[in-house]
């Protein structure tokens, strides 16, 4: 059972309310245009197929380089910075791919946006540390994903909005004028207010107390079990909001591919909000155990929906279990890892190991969804990629021992 987070003073508080805009607006940093790229290649010319490909080479530069970050974020006295790179990476993947859409071009602009996500999670994981500690952390965190959903609501429902109005330009800019405002509000953080060995996890008295990075990779049985979970989750999870756009696009069933893309982002922000403050609370009194098997069950249900449903009439349902799935995850996810690691002084080093893994699911998943697709057809690929989250729950429910105690 986690401990009752501490009270905040003012003087806290104000170093809280960066962080928490950071949260807002680098959400459309990490993901707002990832399913407004599928969409717009679409319209010029681009095959399922070779979208994916070229999401998938961004994921997997992302994926390659989310754990060298987070041993980095761990060594560095410069937290904030691990934020600026990202905001400036995303602020050049919007221009690039409004220049050119040849497949070099995009490619390049997928592998920025990736290391962009890559090195923003684990920075902001270890700047919450550093100035809330472990025993504020799950409180603190649950609010960031609330802000970090809320912050992907508002981007979607202006893209749509801007998309419908101005163009796909308008989507890219967007993304750009986020990535501009992440960089502002994280200088508005005093670098003082975070405590560098409360940020890795370290242990108050024991600054040194540090693990071999490949014993903690290697040999910690619960993040193990979390990371190939996460994996087989998002080799499943991450192609559907792009491929279902794609499907109502080819189809027919929308001739506005802004509106459409936006709003499947719109209802999954949505209850990802209350999903990660419900998760917030559930870990006050319980494990993350729970749930993250709440989590991984939403897939297949989505998948069978996805299948039944296309078009207007699937978005409400299918992106209801999107938000579920995703909200617990934003919560669980980076406070078992915090509090697994607790001492260890390598918390963000597991917390990138846990998204590189994760990662490599995520990366495949595109070209995996897209060839399908192409292949057979937008509805089975559905159907097998939602299966694949009847594998994490293998997974999750065959080593439970292991990860019940977190």
């Amino acid at each position: 059972m986690a401990d009752k987070p501490p009270r905040r003073n003012k003087t806290t508080a104000t170093r809280l309310w960066p962080l928490l805009a950071i949260n807002f607006f680098m959400a459309d940093m990490q993901s707002g245009i990832g399913p407004f790229v599928g969409v717009f290649l679409l319209q010029h010319g681009w095959a399922s197929g070779m979208i994916g490909t070229a999401m998938t080479v961004g994921n997997v530069a992302g994926m390659l380089i989310t754990t060298p970050v987070g041993a980095a974020i761990d060594a560095s006295k410069r937290k904030r910075l691990w934020v600026i790179i990202p905001g400036v990476a995303v602020v050049a993947a919007s221009s690039i791919i409004l220049l050119r859409q040849s497949f070099w071009a995009v490619t390049v602009s997928q592998i920025a946006t990736s290391i962009a996500g890559a090195a923003i999670v684990p920075a902001v994981t270890g700047i919450t540390l550093g100035i809330v500690r472990q025993r504020g952390f799950n409180r603190q965190n649950g609010l960031n994903q609330a802000f970090n959903h809320a912050g992907n609501m508002a981007g979607a429902a202006l893209s749509g909005y801007l998309g419908w109005q101005f163009g796909y330009v308008a989507v890219f800019l967007l993304s750009a004028l986020f990535g501009v405002i992440t960089i502002a509000c994280v200088l508005m953080i005093p670098p003082r207010s975070i405590n560098d060995r409360a940020a890795r996890g370290s242990k108050e008295d024991d600054p040194e107390s540090r693990p071999s990075a490949l014993r903690v990779l290697l040999k910690h049985k619960p993040l193990l079990v979390l990371a190939f979970a996460l994996a087989a989750f998002h080799l499943g999870s991450a192609a559907i909001v792009p491929l279902y756009g794609m499907a109502a696009v080819s189809d027919g069933q929308t001739t506005n591919g802004p509106s459409f893309v936006a709003a499947t982002i719109v209802i999954a922000q949505g209850v990802m909000i209350i999903a990660s403050v419900l998760g917030m609370r559930a870990a006050e009194s319980r494990n993350y155990w729970p749930i993250l098997l709440a989590s991984f069950l939403a897939l297949p249900l989505r998948g069978i929906l996805a299948f039944f449903l296309t078009g207007w009439w699937g978005v409400v349902p299918v992106q209801i279990l999107d938000g579920i799935g995703a909200g617990l995850q934003s919560v669980a996810v980076p406070g078992m890892v915090a509090r697994s690691l607790n001492g260890t002084g390598r918390v963000n080093l597991a917390q990138g190991a846990v998204i590189t893994i994760q990662g490599a699911g995520a990366a495949l998943s595109p070209a995996l969804g897209g060839w399908i697709a192409q292949w057979i057809g937008f509805a089975p690929a559905f159907l097998l990629l939602g299966g694949l989250g009847l594998l994490s729950v293998a997974l999750w429910v065959a080593f439970g021992a292991a990860v019940k105690h977190y």
